[in-house]
């Protein structure tokens, strides 16, 4: 390394900076000052005796200077290998030299090539080892560099002496530097010592700046670089000892590197004796070839030849048996004759390979054969046509096994539906549904059919699948029965539909439609199928989807079973060497195979399961089948949208479940959820759910409308409904699971002719009004009018529909919530607002209607906590359970105001009846009447009153008599009170006739509920009163105590006799409402 940064340092010095300095011989020529060796500065003037004058920058020309190029060091690499090359054996000789003075210069050098690094030349360091070459200089190189190295260490002992080189210490460090850059300008700044390349003209700014330094002392004058030869000899000098050190190397390895060329040479000369040597054994071992050899070997190739030519005339034989052997087969299956084409094709597949199969059934084997040797003719090219022949036997001989292995799976499916109960596998989808749901089934657990009669299918299948193995048919098969299966699939859910044929004579159950007459287009077949379709009644539709599920259903897990069958099968046959024989590559084995011999199965047997579990992938073939039979389903189901969505409620219930088992039962099997399907019937349930309402909300409204408002007999079957809605609380009703027991057979007709003889029932005992049943309530009884009694039926069907699917109890219980609304509007503009005297033809609106729509008012106020409770068990929790639950208080809270605001009429009218009867009050004359009876204002009002209290008594409780009659009295007392008071009788005569009349309306009402003080508040008004003295009576006057005699005559003769009517109109209320004084005739 510095030997190339010396050498680049005098070239740059030399020519890059374009100065042309003539080379110095010695320093004592030169005309400047000596070399200052202390590193000081050295004279910048020449002495006053010399003679010489100095040139100034004047006589200088300008240079013009150039851009430092960089040089590559891949330039010094071909002086650097010879320098490496010398070096090298420079070293060996060094070990092998036993003289002391050249171990000493030896160990010398060591010390200037021992570390290999860059800095092996720097002063101080010993010098590292160079790379060592493998190349070899040529013979001229080295007499070149020898002769060089010789001039180069005399010239130096001529100028030196007898000591040796100088030291690598007296060259500056900088030169041995790692970053060192010429370039850089304090490194050419340290190397050029500081001098200037141009030297500034005297007197200018630098000039002074030069002489004068900042602390006022005078600074040393810079020399130019153009005139510095000091500088110029120094570089000069570096080099030098660089060379001489170099050539000291050098000249110490030489002795070595002539020693090994001469070495060299006389290798060369003993390689080319070998190589003489050579060329005459050679020759006489071509002439022992010529003489014995050739001759042996020829004889060889002729026995060789012999030997060919037998085993070309045994494998012509082989091949024409192979080809008569061939056309034996083809005769065989055209026959028909299937097992033995087989054995056939399996001894001739033998054959071909060169073996023979010791019992040949098909006579293939022939006494020719044995006694000629045989040959593996499998890669001959003139069997490829027989391999082909042989491949098209084998299809055609599977394709018969496929036939028979089809039919008899497909016969076998078949037979299953046939045997199958429908019963038996609705009950068993109910208690997979229970199970999944938590429950626990009612009926006991049965062996599902589909596992059964396995034995008598494995008989069967067995020949036909050890056929389609020797056939290596398998896989085809397989992917047939496949496809059957789907065929089947599509057929079961086509035969119960009914006819696409315009025919209305024909059976509606057909399986294909008719072939005669004219040919319909597939649209006219579909519309035709549509319309049979939304023909059907609910009891035929439930039978054709029953039919088509438990088809579906069932083929796919006999399905299953004859898979497990077949892998069954596969097991159970032994391995059958002609199967494995012929051009079939060799049979794989499981890798769950124990390693022992005896434990292993045969590869053959674990083929064919792989084959047949590939082939038929059973869980890709029920996905399809049960997307293909839901595709259809789904179809058949949207025809028929409308008619499912109208269906009564125990109709739909059963429909909805039979969908349900149905999707459960298609998961089950594929593990698929029927997405389509189950969006379909969840569509169809909400629009039954609405329509449900919708239906129930206006057969109520009807009936209502049409209601007479009468007491209606309570029969049993109202009472069970009532007992079902009071306890579903706490648990569902049996009844309320009719739709969910699909595999009972349902018939409406019979519910129907029970519910006829239950209603015949107690008309047939005497009059329905003597016989007339209340309803009874956690002890309390309720009569009830014929509205109420169908309301609670109303009821029941929705509980019945969200014990059926409880999925919709949110959207059922809100449409349950607006029935309970529609029967309280309706209610109160029946009979609050006058309504059933126009709708059902009343004349007016009685004590007795207000009466029973209180209490039908407070039979659903009963009910309501029930319902709210059977609601929150279905519906589980959250926060629309919990809104639907403030929903049923509210309604609540309205039905009880209503009945309150039922009261509160009531009252209003009994007021306005005491308000007409007040103004009766305020005409009397009571001085001059003269009457010595009760007036009739307070007969009529008295009649009034009790005609309320024997009404309200009969038909409400005690509680509700007690609100409505406290209410009554104290509006008595009041507005009676105020007449009683304004009135002014004069004499006693006139006192004693209002004293009467409040004794009648004591005697009378003092025992009715909430009389309390009103007779007594009347009575001391009426004492109150101040007349004038009393003339003495004559005695013809009767006494005072017979007058009222006739007034209790008559109140007795006005009960028992003609019904006294009252209407609204005389009330003087708003509407037509009115205490029904009619009521005394019939309510005795």
């Amino acid at each position: 390394m510095v030997c190339r940064r010396i050498i680049a340092l005098c070239l740059i010095q030399r020519v890059r900076f374009g100065l042309v300095i003539n080379p110095i011989p010695a320093i004592s020529t030169l005309l400047q000052p000596p070399i200052v060796r202390t590193g000081l500065v050295p004279h910048t003037s020449a002495p006053a005796s010399s003679a010489h004058k100095p040139p100034s920058s004047r006589d200088i020309p300008p240079v013009t200077l150039t851009n430092i190029t960089h040089v590559d060091p891949a330039e010094f690499k071909p002086y650097l290998s010879q320098v490496g090359a010398l070096y090298e054996q420079l070293r060996r000789v060094k070990e092998n030299e036993d003289d002391v003075s050249t171990i000493r210069r030896g160990n010398k050098a060591d010390d200037y090539f021992e570390h290999p690094d860059e800095a092996h030349l720097r002063p101080g360091a010993r010098p590292p080892f160079l790379t060592r070459r493998s190349s070899i200089t040529s013979l001229s190189s080295i007499s070149s560099l020898d002769a060089a190295s010789i001039r180069k260490s005399s010239s130096s002992t001529s100028r030196r002496g007898p000591q040796g080189p100088p030291p690598l210490s007296t060259i500056p460090n900088v030169y041995f530097d790692a970053d060192f850059h010429l370039e850089n300008p304090r490194t050419f700044d340290v190397v050029s010592e500081r001098s200037e390349v141009v030297r500034p003209p005297p007197g200018s700014t630098d000039d002074k700046g030069e002489k004068s330094a900042p602390n006022g002392s005078a600074a040393a004058p810079r020399k130019a670089l153009a005139t510095n030869a000091i500088l110029q000899e120094k570089l000069s000098w570096y080099m030098d000892t660089i060379e001489m050190h170099l050539i000291n190397s050098i000249s110490t390895a030489s002795t070595t590197f002539f020693t090994a060329l001469g070495s060299l040479r006389e290798l060369h000369s003993e390689a080319s004796d070998s190589v003489e040597r050579i060329k005459t054994l050679r020759k006489e071992l071509a002439a022992l070839d010529r003489e014995i050899a050739q001759t042996g070997l020829d004889m060889i190739q002729k026995r060789r030849r012999r030997e060919n030519i037998q085993q070309l005339n045994d494998a012509v034989l082989q091949l024409r048996h192979i080809v008569e052997a061939v056309k034996k087969c083809e005769s065989l299956v055209d026959s028909g004759q299937v097992e033995e084409a087989l054995n056939g094709i399996d001894s001739l597949e033998l054959l071909i390979a060169g073996e023979l199969r010791e019992d040949d059934p098909a006579a293939v084997t022939t006494p020719a054969l044995r006694a000629i040797c045989l040959r593996d003719l499998r890669g001959a090219t003139a069997l490829q046509g027989v391999n082909d022949d042989l491949n098209s036997l084998r299809f055609r001989l599977g394709k018969a096994y496929e036939s028979k292995f089809v039919n008899a799976l497909l016969d076998d499916l078949r037979r299953h539906l046939e045997a199958v109960k429908q019963q038996e596998v609705l009950l068993r989808w109910s208690s997979s549904s229970m199970r999944a749901r938590g429950g626990h089934s009612r009926e006991p657990s049965v062996f599902p059919s589909y596992l059964a009669s396995t034995d008598e299918l494995k008989k069967t299948i067995r020949p036909y699948l050890v056929g389609l193995h020797r056939a290596q048919h398998i896989a085809t098969a397989t992917s047939a029965y496949r496809e059957a299966v789907l065929r089947e699939v599509r057929n079961i859910i086509r035969r119960p539909l009914p006819s696409s044929a315009d025919d209305d004579n024909e059976s509606m159950m057909s399986v294909s439609t008719t072939s005669g007459g004219r040919n319909l287009s597939s649209k006219e077949k579909s519309s035709i199928l549509a319309r049979n379709l939304r023909a059907l009644d609910p009891k035929d539709a439930e039978d054709l989807l029953q039919s088509a599920y438990i088809g579906v259903t069932e083929t796919l897990r006999r399905l299953t079973t004859q898979v497990k069958v077949l892998l069954d099968v596969a097991s159970s046959l032994s391995a059958d060497p002609l199967g494995d024989s012929g051009t079939k590559s060799p049979p794989i084995r499981s890798p769950l195979s124990s390693p022992k011999p005896e434990r292993q199965q045969d590869g053959s047997i674990f083929e064919i399961q792989e084959e047949i579990h590939k082939a038929m992938d059973v869980a890709n073939l029920l996905g399809q089948a049960v997307d293909i039979a839901q595709d259809k389903i789904v179809k058949v189901l949207k025809v028929r949208a409308d008619q499912s969505t109208h269906l009564p409620l125990v109709w739909f219930l059963r429909y909805f479940t039979l969908n349900l088992y149905f999707a459960n039962e298609c998961e089950a099997i594929s593990g698929r959820s029927g997405t389509s399907l189950k969006t379909l019937v969840n569509g169809h349930i909400k629009e039954f759910v609405q329509y449900h309402g919708d239906a129930e909300k206006q057969n109520l409204a009807q009936n209502m409308e049409t209601d007479q408002w009468g007491a209606k007999d309570f029969t049993e079957k109202d009472a069970a409904l009532l007992n079902e809605v009071v306890e579903s609380s706490t648990r569902d009703a049996p009844s309320w699971s009719e739709g969910s027991n699909i595999w009972i057979e349902y018939s409406p007709e019979d519910e129907e002719t029970a519910d006829a003889a239950a209603q015949a029932k107690p008309e047939t005992n005497g009059t329905s009004r003597e016989k007339t049943r209340t309803a009874v309530v956690e002890g309390e009884s309720f009569i009830l009018p014929n509205s109420a009694i169908l309301c609670l039926e109303g009821i029941t069907h929705f509980l019945h529909l969200i014990k059926g699917i409880p999925s919709m109890t949110t959207d059922v219980a809100t449409s349950l919530i607006a029935y309970l609304h529609l029967f309280n509007s309706r209610c109160t503009q029946l009979i609050l607002g006058a309504g059933a005297t126009r709708s059902a033809g009343l004349k007016n609106i009685t004590t007795r209607h207000l009466a029973l729509a209180a209490q039908a008012l407070a039979l659903i106020v009963t009910l309501i906590p029930h319902i709210r409770e059977f609601v929150r068990r279905h519906a589980g929790s959250g926060a629309g359970v919990s809104n639907l639950m403030g929903e049923f208080d509210k309604v609540r809270r309205l039905f009880q105001e209503h009945q309150n605001s039922i009261f509160d009429k009531l009252v209003d009218i009994m007021g306005g009846r005491v308000a007409y009867h007040s103004k009766a009050i305020k005409a009397i004359d009571w001085d001059g009447d003269g009457a010595q009876s009760v007036h009739p204002y307070m007969e009529a009002l008295v009649k009034e009153t009790a005609t309320l209290h024997r009404v309200l008594s009969k038909h409400v409780p005690e509680s509700s008599v007690q609100m409505v009659m406290v209410p009554v009295f104290a509006s008595y007392k009041e507005q009676l009170g105020k007449v009683f008071d304004a009135a002014d009788p004069k004499t006693e005569a006139g006192r004693q006739s209002m004293r009467r009349d409040v004794e009648f309306f004591t005697t009378k009402l003092a025992d009715l509920q909430g009389f309390g003080t009103t007779g007594e508040h009347l009575m001391s008004i009426v004492d109150g009163k101040t007349v004038e003295a009393p003339a003495q009576p004559s005695p013809s006057t009767p006494p005072a105590t017979d007058a009222s005699q006739p007034v209790e005559g008559e109140e007795d003769t006005a009960n028992k006799g003609e019904p006294e009517k009252s209407d609204a109109k005389d009330s003087g209320q708003e509407g037509k409402s009115s205490p029904p004084p009619d009521e005394t005739t019939n309510d005795k």
